[in-house]
């Protein structure tokens, strides 16, 4: 798991390198002006008129680098502000620019800025060092200024390069309502930040490039958010034995289905089959039956008594315990419906499985403070085995309390937060879909697409998690199940495209993806 970083996380990175390992600012600064140069030279090799927008700041020290480095094009260099607030690192760097013949134009004021305008509209590649890490508000005044021109010129078709991010964007992620430049290249040092794995700011970092710049390893340990790997997902996927059964893939029950949402216990349970489930159960109110079993021969079914609504009654209580007894892990909740009875039997149903256990839709609905229970926290915290909850947004709102936008504003904090009140393992759905474990680990995967955004797709990652929970711990299971779901995806879209892609694609691209994560791992396994 790759670590992503804080702005604070990376300054005290940044102070660890300097006092311990004592290797300068000025070396870090170089080599990440450095890094910065090289990837402009690699991927804009015809690039002729650059201009490198620097701030006063740091993230301007390593503009001015990467302008003495592209020098030989002719690089241009722009301070925002005047050099009397070019202070420490940055400024040697700023003079050695400067004595190498780089041409550094100061614009210290918006006039000055409206003056040097000439100058980046007649670029054809924008270095774009002004903010970097640095923002935590809108940006004011002549900084303003200057990201709203590279903002408009980036729309117009010039290729910007970042770097650390894109100026405007908050280092940390988290909404904003600004306009800001979308980098074609996003240069970032040591390791990814939040910022650039994170809805909104991830749409405008373009191709992330991370550069050693001698900070090690060990300074960046313990970072509070990790990217999922192909590998991280692979460890749930080793290469079966030749002697294997089905016992040995896990035995899986999904409690799912109403009237006119059979389809939702069949995604589920088709989930379960494709990322491997050795045996795969569909418990489901006796009308649903025929639909289910009809539409896949290899799933079992188990007819539970029904509300008069279609929905689970609550008379199959002591049968679905008895069923869950005899399994490895339990999917909770997908089509369930609204039925009262089928809350109430969901909630002590879910307090009570002797076995692993994820809930999913109506039965986070069910368990949440307005589906009749004292909340998430009194039913998980009964129950002795592992459990998971994978809501999305909405269901994150009404287990929480908080509104769909509070939740969306603080995607990280809400699931850490829901994780601990509840010890349950919590994957937030969306872009950019998070995992939060009770202890405080938080992992994010860029897997995925918008082409997922269709009904029946929560229902296939509820039973790619239900099976893989089925044979690891909550975590794994978890961490695993949401990578490979969007790597299913991928795959869904880049066969069909983003707009047709149906929920059943998803499920049926599962054993192509366990495949290349497999083939990613055993490559990345080589390489080390």
């Amino acid at each position: 798991m790759i670590p992503v970083l804080t702005a604070d996380e990376m300054r005290r990175a940044d102070r660890l390198t300097i006092d311990e390992v004592g290797l300068p600012g000025v070396v870090l600064m170089e080599n990440a002006g450095a890094g910065v140069a090289a990837a402009v030279e690699r991927r804009f090799p015809a690039a002729r008129r650059v201009v490198v927008v620097c701030g006063k700041g740091n993230n301007g020290g390593d503009g001015f680098v990467a302008a003495r480095r592209l020098h030989p094009r002719g690089a241009v260099a722009i301070l925002v502000g005047g050099r009397d607030g070019v202070k420490g690192d940055a400024r040697a760097h700023l003079e050695a620019a400067e004595q190498s013949g780089v041409r550094v134009v100061e614009a210290p004021d918006s006039a000055a800025w409206t003056g040097v305008g000439e100058t980046v509209a007649s670029a054809d590649l924008l270095v774009d060092a002004l903010l970097g890490t640095g923002l935590r508000a809108r940006p004011e005044g002549l900084v303003g200024e200057a990201v709203e021109t590279l903002a408009r010129r980036a729309a117009e078709g010039c290729p910007v390069v970042a770097v650390d991010l894109p100026s405007g964007v908050p280092s940390d992620g988290g909404c904003f309502d600004w306009r800001v430049p979308r980098a074609a290249v996003t240069v970032t040092f040591a390791a990814p930040k939040r910022g650039h794995v994170l809805p909104p700011a991830c749409d405008f970092v373009g191709e992330l490039v991370v550069v050693d710049i001698g900070i090690p390893r060990r300074a960046l340990e313990g970072a509070s958010l990790g990217l999922i790997e192909d590998v991280d997902a692979a460890v749930v996927f080793p290469p079966r034995e030749p002697g294997a059964h089905k016992g040995d893939f896990g035995r899986v029950l999904v409690v799912a289905g109403s009237l006119g949402k059979a389809g939702a216990a069949v995604l589920a349970a088709t989930g379960a089959l494709r990322a491997g489930a050795g045996l795969v159960t569909v418990a489901t109110p006796r009308s649903c039956l025929a639909a289910v079993a009809a539409s896949r021969a290899e799933l079992m079914t188990e007819p539970l008594p029904e509300t008069g609504d279609g929905g689970l009654a609550e008379e199959g209580l002591e049968r679905l315990l008895a069923l869950a007894r005899e399994r490895d892990a339990v999917v909770l909740g997908p089509g369930l419906g609204r039925d009262p009875s089928t809350w109430r039997l969901a909630r002590e149903f879910a307090a009570r499985c002797p076995v692993a256990l994820l809930i999913d839709a109506d039965g986070l609905n069910a368990i949440a403070p307005g589906g009749g229970g004292d909340g998430p926290a009194s039913v998980v915290r009964r129950r002795e085995a592992q459990t998971v909850l994978t809501p999305h947004p909405g269901e994150m709102s009404r287990l929480s309390g908080h509104s769909v936008s509070e939740v969306q504003e603080r995607r990280v904090d809400s699931a850490a937060l829901l994780a601990r009140q509840t010890g349950a393992v919590v994957v937030l759905k969306g872009q950019r879909t998070l995992v939060a474990a009770p202890d405080g680990r938080v992992a994010v995967t860029a897997a995925g697409n918008p082409g997922l955004a269709t009904g029946g797709t929560g229902d296939v990652l509820a039973g790619v998690v239900g099976c893989l929970l089925a044979r690891r711990d909550a975590w794994t299971a978890a961490v695993a199940g949401a990578h490979l779901h969007g790597r299913a995806g991928d795959l869904a879209a880049g066969a069909v495209g983003e707009d047709g892609v149906v929920a059943g694609d998803v499920a049926e691209s599962l054993p192509r993806a366990i495949r290349a994560l497999r083939g990613s791992a055993g490559g990345a396994a080589s390489a080390s």
